[in-house]
């Protein structure tokens, strides 16, 4: 049975300028521009940001803060939150594709409780996360969670 809310939709923009060799500017309104270019596997140069690891990023980011907004939902309150995510690029069929990201987060929180909860809400993030709704590859969620008390500072 359909529920009957209504959902708004969204447009984002950026714009691409091409500067030299495998290298441009993204720019988008009110932001700071970012260099982008091929990887050097790719005969591009290091130091930039390759289309390949913003993809990860943007998958790293949407979890967190997919999280985050849950998190503040139940008034979830952690310590701290950090993730690595790693992109897998393979050639399937003759053709370059990200086949698998794993994201691993690792929440500090405050009691047993916590962390139960923030279990719960990470139980949710990959089906909420627009991002991996988004892409083909399989992703990959293994969250890490300590207590603030076991933390070493």
């Amino acid at each position: 049975m359909a529920s009957g809310k209504t959902y708004k939709s969204f447009r984002y923009s950026n714009n691409l300028a091409w500067d030299t060799a495998r290298r441009g500017r993204s720019s988008a309104s009110g932001k700071p521009d970012i260099e982008i270019g091929s990887p050097p596997e790719f005969k591009g140069e290091a130091g930039v940001w390759a289309p390949e690891e913003m993809l990860v990023a943007a998958l790293n980011a949407c979890m967190m803060l997919t999280f985050v907004s849950f998190a503040q939902s139940k008034r979830l309150e952690f310590v701290a939150y950090e993730s690595a995510a790693e992109g897998l690029l393979e050639n399937v069929d003759g053709k370059y594709r990200i086949v698998e990201v794993s994201v691993r987060p690792t929440l500090v929180l405050r009691s047993e409780a916590d962390i139960a909860a923030a279990r719960t809400i990470m139980a949710a993030v990959k089906e909420n996360c627009f991002i991996s709704n988004s892409i083909t590859a399989d992703v990959k969620l293994d969250p890490q969670f300590q207590l603030a008390s076991d933390v070493v500072g």
